[in-house]
């Protein structure tokens, strides 16, 4: 028996204006303010989503229950609240490592094996090592700024070049790692397996990081006085090398957090970092920190229903691809996207999770292998994330010193790199993958 056809969804541009009233209120009030960051994201995109339940498609008028029901299905739908669930995961991952002591640990070992020849390199390659290990940018850029300014100082270097290398290194992480929220959101809104978009990224990664450090070679600096590290315990790093371990061996990322944060649990308690019940609070802790992208992603979701149903999709769809004609063009067109909305955002995990819907739609249209488009995800939105002055990476970086984020921006020469092999990834075609798709978890 044949399934029944249904009606495409007539292309309408009013559709689409949820997602652009977000833009708007973000933008208007950092303009009115001077803080691009002033905005709430979570209730910017709350009014967007109750200004979608005004709308209705084109030549159709809908109950305002049947748009909450569009809205809800959006919002619960399989890959969201699978996505919440790892987001939650991975903030407890964050906390109990920081609370036994492993970030700290991290940073003091790596220290140790720097050639003093090779400290800016050395720098650079800390903050990648680290911010993969831990899956977080922010983490890395608060343990490894003050780090940076102090041998800027010491090596009478501009404050800002060693700022702009720990950028880089820590956006090298956020792009990279296993459980970096950019990985975890780009891989379930497009149904592939972490190590496949883990393959696709390094090889933009790689020669970006090979080029950076290329970079650094050429500065001259005076090593007479370096920074010294503290001591180190290796058990307390044992959490992060297992993450990269297992999924590395091909484990889904709610194996790959549930034995990270095992494995710190049981460090710290046997340790004494922490008893059983401040180990509890811990946890709790760190999914705190990740509650508001939870609800924003199941706003997103909500909103993205509401577009698709309101013809929105479609007529972006429509707009992008007019003159698309093959599977480059529809990469460019997700690469364009993204950056788009990690500028007016300034936050990649936002841009990855809004543009992922769209991105699917454009996959399945002109063919485009959904780890290509993952990876696209990804390094685009982390390019742009670590070039914006208005972002929370390079507002941190600067807030240490207390200079400008914007002076920052020169020297992160690590995103700007990205973003280059990024566009040659796409008009090379590199890399292309041969077997078939096949994730672990749910596809939807």
């Amino acid at each position: 028996m044949s399934s029944p056809k249904t009606t495409p969804l007539a292309p309408n541009l009013l559709g689409l204006t949820p997602i652009l009233l977000f833009v708007v209120l973000v933008v208007a009030t950092g303009l009115l303010t001077n803080d691009i960051t002033a905005m709430p994201i979570l209730v910017a995109f709350f009014i967007s989503a109750g200004y979608g339940l005004c709308l209705n498609p084109k030549g159709k008028k809908e109950t305002f229950a049947d748009k909450v029901q569009t809205f809800c299905k959006g919002g619960g739908d399989k890959n969201i609240i699978l996505l919440v669930l790892i987001f939650l995961l991975a903030g407890a991952f964050y906390a109990v490592t920081i609370d036994i002591g492993a970030r700290d640990a991290t940073v003091n070992m790596a220290l140790q094996f720097v050639p003093s020849a090779m400290i800016l390199p050395g720098l650079f390659l800390i903050c990648c090592f680290i911010s993969f290990a831990m899956g977080t940018s922010m983490g890395t850029i608060t343990a490894l700024s003050p780090i940076g300014a102090g041998l800027a100082t010491s090596l009478g270097l501009p404050i800002e070049l060693a700022l702009g290398i720990v950028v880089g290194g820590a956006m090298f992480g956020d792009n990279l790692s296993f459980v970096s929220d950019t990985t975890i959101a780009a891989t379930r809104t497009q149904g592939v397996m972490l190590k496949d978009k883990f393959r696709a990224n390094l090889m933009v990664a790689l020669p970006a990081c090979l080029v950076t450090l290329a970079l650094l070679l050429f500065i001259d600096v005076d090593t007479s006085e370096l920074v010294e590290a503290g001591a180190y315990d290796l058990w307390r790093i044992l959490p992060y090398v297992l993450i990269i371990v297992f999924a590395l061996t091909g484990f889904n990322v709610i194996t790959v957090l549930a034995v990270g944060i095992i494995t710190a649990c049981v460090v710290g308690l046997v340790q004494d970092s922490f008893t059983l019940l401040t180990m509890m609070h811990s946890i709790q802790k760190g999914m705190g920190w990740m509650q508001d992208l939870a609800m924003i992603a199941i706003t997103i979701g909500g909103i993205v229903a509401l577009m698709h149903a309101n013809g929105g999709i479609a007529w972006l769809i429509d707009r992008l691809t007019r003159r698309v004609s093959s599977k480059k063009g529809a990469e460019f067109s997700i690469a364009g996207l993204v950056s788009f909305l990690d500028v007016t955002t300034a936050n990649n995990t936002i841009a990855i999770v809004t543009a992922g819907p769209i991105a699917r739609d454009l996959n399945e249209k002109y063919g485009v292998d959904p780890r290509r488009t993952a990876s696209l995800l990804d390094i685009f939105s982390c390019s742009f994330q670590g070039l914006v002055p208005y972002g929370a990476q390079l507002l941190s970086a600067a807030a240490v010193v207390g200079i400008s984020p914007l002076a920052i921006t020169p020297y992160c020469w690590y995103p700007m790199l990205i973003f280059v092999f990024g566009l040659l990834a796409i008009w090379f075609n590199f890399p292309q993958f041969s077997q078939k798709n096949d994730d672990g978890l749910s596809q939807a």
